[in-house]
């Protein structure tokens, strides 16, 4: 659980609360739109969540959205799931992501980095000329509003041309990463059903060469509604007999024409893990995401034409899409194309500072596997210009928070922030004017009315609850694709409370407002009747040297009882002995609570992840009580399947 401590860990200087464009907003907004003058940031959350229009009316003036018609209201309905924003307005998001062009062509929009290390900028006006050359041919080869195309695509800059290019054209972007496999990606694409594929010829990382031409021509047989593929020669190679070649298509002068389409039509479609199932085809909307991510990254994460944005991802993660919207500030973004830990720990921190990066994000995993591994970023480089490190993924243990203060600077912003793919957002995390505490996001978003209930619908202070979001955010789901009646997309989320969104985490929400996540309440551990999330567990365990990574698991006896096995994948040349074992029930004792002591402790070859790094908790949970592997998970969701035998084998033993 978080740990209580009443002095923050980082506090903002007056002159910085003073520069933040919150502080501007707020001051513009009170003028104009009578938001609170005083009360700082708990008073504009307060109204942006009390007086929802007027709220995001503010922030399209001040981010100075383009609406090419005008909207009836800002909010035709407000039930969810169905809301409706800004009904009868028409824009297009490739156009304002591409603003910046006209007062700063030759500067940076992207800087491209490999494992090299070394930066390759691509201008405004190159990376605006792209997409329009880009947008002409799809239109030329059919591509209409409405239409999906698809990237197989590392996070290089012609991902980010493509989906700016599909956006112009008003068709849905959809991506995977290249080192998921022909059925995990197959599993996602088949459902949209894709007129054209952009797709590299193989990837590197970890230093080696990764030739991807066999899973691509699988994709290309099992993708019969393929108009064109698109071959980008990353690794060199020829394009496949009947492709397109990339530089063929991008290389006119073309000024790009943007299609203006209403506020809700599709702008790209995300996909859940899918570790029990088909994953959710997610789809969200060109002028929610426009508003959303203008408020969370031009307010919440303070960013600007003057900054630099870095975020370690992959296109199949919901992060790639939210950095490339980075763009629509002005803000120049880094796109890192290779090993989070090539050729050492530290190679995220020599990005940040070989790309001058002013915001750095990366995940909660590699902050503490830089902390096991003895990183000292702030010795070992130079970080000046970084003035926020966020994270994501998982909750940051508060060794992670200490571990950023005392390593990289003690003068830092530290974001730990949590949202979803859901919303391809945050529903909690920065905030540019609020101290920040160990082990806590410093509060709910603006817009976003967060709260934590029991089970009955009550709202909690200062006790573990559901994170419940009780009024509609622009960022949720339009709908699910080949979800006629909407029913998966209700019962994922509206079916415990009605109208409102549950989304599966426990929280605590603090009486000094912050919030605390611990982890996902479906596979909550539940020992009489003391609930714990499991990060709390991981948090504690995972400062011992020994143990690299941990899963814990609670089930559910037949006979009434509750089985709660503690796995544990050991760091090279540990052993799990008697002193080990002592070591990790004493540390649980103690710092968490004598009922959540394992009732067994198993060493095992390694943690199972999705594909985007997460542990899988509730397959594992399901695999342990009897549930056939096949149907206790979707192995193309799954980064090494091997290692789920192991449960499998477990579970057939116990029974």
């Amino acid at each position: 659980m978080s740990t209580v401590d009443p002095q923050p860990l980082w506090q903002p200087d007056a002159e910085r609360i003073a520069r933040a464009r919150i502080t501007r907003f707020q001051t513009w907004a009170a003028e104009h739109h009578g938001a609170p003058a005083e009360g700082g940031y708990a008073a504009l959350h307060r109204w942006s969540v009390d007086e929802p229009e007027t709220f995001w009316k503010a922030v399209t003036e001040w981010f100075d959205v383009r609406f090419s018609t005008p909207y009836a209201r800002v909010l035709g309905d407000r039930s969810m799931p169905g809301a409706q924003w800004f009904p009868g307005a028409t824009l297009n998001y490739a156009e304002h992501a591409l603003r910046a062009a006209a007062g700063r062509a030759d500067e940076a929009a992207l800087l491209h980095v490999d494992e090299t290390h070394e930066p390759t900028p691509v201008t405004w006006a190159d990376l605006r000329r792209q997409v329009g050359s880009l947008a002409a041919e799809l239109r030329a080869l059919g591509v209409r509003p409405g239409d999906r195309v698809s990237g197989y695509l590392p996070n290089i800059p012609q991902a980010v041309v493509a989906l700016l290019a599909t956006a112009a054209v008003g068709g849905v972007w959809t991506s995977c990463a290249p080192d998921f496999g022909a059925r995990s990606v197959l599993d996602r694409f088949q459902q949209v059903e894709p007129v054209v594929l952009f797709t590299v010829d193989g990837y590197r990382y970890g230093g080696k060469e990764h030739d991807r031409r066999d899973t691509v021509a699988e994709l290309r047989r099992e993708l019969p509604t393929l108009r064109a593929v698109v071959h980008i020669p990353l690794l060199g190679t020829e394009a496949p007999e009947g492709a397109l070649e990339w530089s063929a298509l991008t290389s006119a002068d073309t000024e790009p024409v943007f299609e203006q389409v209403p506020f809700d039509h599709p702008l790209w479609v995300l996909y859940s893990s899918g570790t029990t199932g088909l994953p959710k085809a997610i789809v969200q909307s060109q002028g929610g995401i426009l508003v959303e991510h203008l408020k969370q990254l031009g307010l919440h994460c303070d960013l600007g034409p003057e900054d630099r944005f870095f975020w370690y991802t992959s296109t199949g993660w919901m992060m790639w899409n939210f950095l490339v919207s980075g763009l629509l500030t002005g803000t120049t973004i880094v796109l890192y194309d290779g090993s989070p830990g090539y050729p050492d720990t530290g190679a995220q921190w020599r990005v940040a500072e070989r790309t001058g990066a002013t915001l750095f994000g990366t995940s909660a995993a590699y902050v503490m596997a830089c902390r096991k591994a003895g990183v000292h970023p702030g010795r070992d480089h130079d970080l000046s210009t970084v003035q926020c490190v966020a994270t994501t993924g998982s909750p940051l243990p508060p060794d992670g928070f200490r571990w950023l203060h005392d390593e990289v600077r003690a003068d830092l912003w530290i974001a730990s922030v949590s949202g979803g793919t859901d919303v391809c957002s945050c529903f909690a995390g920065a905030v540019p004017t609020l101290p920040v505490h160990i082990g806590e996001l410093q509060a709910p978003c603006l817009g976003t009315d967060l709260q934590s209930w029991d089970p009955d619908g009550n709202p909690l202070t200062d006790e573990v609850g559901e994170l419940v979001v009780t009024n509609p955010m622009p960022s949720m789901p339009i709908r699910f694709w080949n979800d006629p009646d909407g029913s998966r997309y209700h019962d994922s989320y509206f079916d415990t409370y009605p109208g409102v969104w549950r989304h599966g985490d426990w929280i605590t929400l603090t009486s000094r407002g912050s919030v605390v996540i611990h982890g996902r309440s479906d596979s909550t551990l539940n020992r009489q009747g003391v609930r714990m999330g499991s990060a709390d567990i991981y948090e504690a365990v995972e400062r011992l040297p020994e143990i690299r990574e941990s899963l814990v698991i609670g089930i559910e006896q037949p006979d009434g009882g509750y089985w709660m096995p503690l796995f544990v994948h050991l760091a090279p040349g540990a052993v799990l002995d008697e002193s080990l074992l002592t070591r990790i029930k004493q540390t649980i004792r103690e710092q968490l609570s004598p009922r959540h002591v394992p009732d067994e402790i198993i060493q095992v070859p390694g943690i199972p992840h999705t594909l985007t790094g997460k542990r899988i908790e509730v397959p594992v949970k399901r695999l342990l009580q009897g549930t056939p592997l096949e149907k206790a998970v979707n192995p193309g969701s799954i980064d090494d399947l091997d290692l789920l035998h192991f449960f499998e084998d477990l579970a057939r033993k116990r029974a």
